[in-house]
């Protein structure tokens, strides 16, 4: 079938695939109220209402009746199988009642969120993809949070490259707006940041071989999907250090850069910040950049909201040859010390797991801390100039490097969080190691320019534990441990903290865990059906609080899976969501 011909069914089928509610759900729709600038920037407590709940991405609740005394009395509310298969890294965002749920492959699903009852799908009809483009076909199955809410609308940001503003109440394409060409490779995998009449997205696919020159952070109109800024994170002609850095190699032929975690806003400075990965290809040997440090790639952007204008960059992985990629979430955090604000961004952003602490005004390093064992980075001057381990950068083709931590070990895609309450950071690790060797490979359509292989992942010498779920006291001057579990198998979701005391997370070995925020003690568990995938959120609907757990399939349950092989994964899918509440009589 072409393209063509999938556009015309396209308007005809939303009909068919916008399931229009009965009266025993409609209620749950009746009561949906717009979700404003305002009531973005202070949700309500019961609301979990975009990636992170709010601006800053601290992944927090103020909810607290479940919490130390009662986590013992959560019992299953309700469960939903997922629409699609996939690599399963979604987060729900619920509004009013009303849960928001997407899966793999652009299918957005409405559920009433107190009781499970479907309201409405939406499938996004895709293009029809060679059989040979398999790392751009695998995009369409690993969509994180690929959705968020504004007004009375569902943006939903699609592997096609495609952003598609939905109507809340039915589900139907309100409009649609082709942003970049996905014959060429781009793609969507996060959902974007609504600013006031703004969606802010960053594009995927920036290291398939049509895509050189250019990975881009935008702005899109709110009400029509025209864009309004676009910001290169490879090509940056206004700033000469940044060019310099690629060395010899033109924009044309760069490759990388891909900001694929939603980023995090500062309404106050009017700055939204981004991670940003890798370069492309992984080897420097193979990329042709030399001792350059490859800029953007592997650092923190702070950009203005309105101009899309860079107003400072800090990178924490020069001259990356192994895939450690540095995009991974930026976290907003106020304290006040001795009478003096800080405004800080403190976050894990790559796979050599370091903590780092930055100023957000001005982007200024404050501090750093190394979490899981790596032997990349050799040491962090004072300034905040990071230094790399040249023994590690191969100077032959088929010369491998063993590198620790590995290419899905350290921070990955599962975010951590920060609670306000114990001003600490909550942060999801895995412990790993890998051989990385470069290689001379032929660029073909709609596959990765990697030009490296990989070995397998072992665990670190002396190690016999692949996960850690680390706490980190932060302040303005240092991190330190508050406490770390280590355990056999890896964390494979995202985690959250609340007002009652806890942080959620969960496993490969399918538990979903509630940790006593200031001990680390497990406090609950859950046993389910699959690996915890995702992100689990927190929401309240007449009284009651709910803790929604996704799980299904993830490359961070398989990747290390044969250094715990008592856990062994199962064999289906199992991609679902779980959605738990206390007993009645144990409030």
């Amino acid at each position: 079938m072409t393209l063509n011909i999938r556009k015309k069914l396209l308007v005809a089928s939303t009909a068919l695939i916008a399931f229009v509610p009965g009266a025993f759900a409609q209620s749950a729709l009746d009561k949906y109220t717009p979700v404003t600038a305002e009531v973005l920037a202070n949700p309500p407590a019961g609301d979990w209402i975009q990636f992170r709940r709010t601006f800053d991405n601290q992944g927090y609740s103020t909810l607290d009746q479940i919490n130390k005394d009662t986590v013992k009395n959560l019992e299953l509310a309700w469960a939903w199988p997922m629409a699609d298969t996939g690599i399963q890294e979604t987060v729900p965002l619920i509004h009013d009642g009303v849960m928001f749920l997407q899966t793999s492959n652009a299918i957005v699903e409405a559920l009433d969120a107190k009781t499970g009852d479907l309201l409405w799908t939406y499938r996004h009809v895709l293009p029809e993809m060679p059989a040979s483009w398999s790392y751009q076909a695998n995009q369409a199955r690993r969509q994180k949070n690929s959705i968020a809410l504004a007004g009375d609308k569902v943006i939903l940001t699609t592997p096609d490259a495609k952003l598609v503003a939905l109507d809340v109440k039915t589900g139907k394409i309100a409009w649609e707006q082709q942003v970049l060409d996905w014959k060429k490779g781009y793609s969507y995998t996060v959902g974007p940041l609504i600013v006031d009449d703004k969606i802010i997205s960053a594009i995927s696919g920036c290291s398939i071989a049509g895509t050189a020159g250019g990975c881009y952070i935008m702005a899109h109109d709110l009400n029509t999907g025209k864009e309004l800024w676009r910001f290169n994170t490879i090509d940056d002609p206004e700033n000469p250090k940044q060019q310099e850095s690629w060395g010899d190699v033109p924009a044309e032929n760069r490759w990388g850069g891909t900001p694929w975690t939603t980023g995090s806003y500062d309404p106050e400075l009017g700055l939204t910040y981004w991670g940003v990965g890798m370069p492309g290809p992984y080897a420097q040997l193979i990329r042709g950049s030399g001792d350059g440090a490859v800029l953007y790639t592997n650092s923190t952007l702070a950009l203005d909201v309105k101009t899309g204008k860079l107003k400072w960059y800090y990178q924490h992985l020069p001259e990356d040859n192994w895939d450690l990629d540095s995009p991974f979430e930026r976290i907003l955090v106020d304290q006040k010390v001795d009478g003096k604000d800080h405004k800080l961004l403190i976050s894990v952003p790559g796979k050599n797991g370091i903590a780092f602490a930055l100023d957000r005004e001005t982007g200024k390093y404050l501090w750093h801390k190394d979490t899981i064992f790596q032997n990349v980075v050799s040491k962090i001057d004072a300034d905040g100039t990071v230094h790399i381990n040249k023994d590690l950068v191969p100077t032959a083709v088929g010369q491998p490097v063993h590198v620790c931590s590995s290419v899905s070990g350290g921070k990955l895609w599962q975010v951590g969080t920060y609670s306000p309450n114990t001003q600490t950071y909550y942060v999801p690790l895995t412990e790993a190691c890998n051989d990385v060797t470069p290689t001379q490979s032929e660029f073909t359509a709609g596959n990765a320019v990697g030009s490296v292989t990989f070995g397998p992942r072992v665990l670190p010498e002396g190690q016999d534990k692949a996960g850690l779920f680390e706490a980190l006291s932060i302040n303005p001057t240092q991190g330190d441990h508050a406490w770390q579990v280590r355990q056999r198998v890896a964390p494979t979701s995202s985690m959250i903290s609340t007002a009652g005391g806890l942080v959620f997370g969960g496993d490969a070995a399918r538990y979903i865990k509630a940790f006593d925020d200031k001990s680390g003690d497990v406090l609950w568990e859950q046993r389910l059906n699959a690996p915890i995938g995702g992100s689990p959120v927190t929401y309240e609907i007449d009284g009651e609080q709910y803790l929604a757990v996704p799980t299904g399939y993830s490359n961070s349950a398989s990747s290390i899976a044969s250094a715990f092989p008592e856990s062994p994964l199962p064999n289906g899918n199992g991609n679902s969501i779980f959605v738990f509440k206390l007993k009645k009589d144990a409030k």
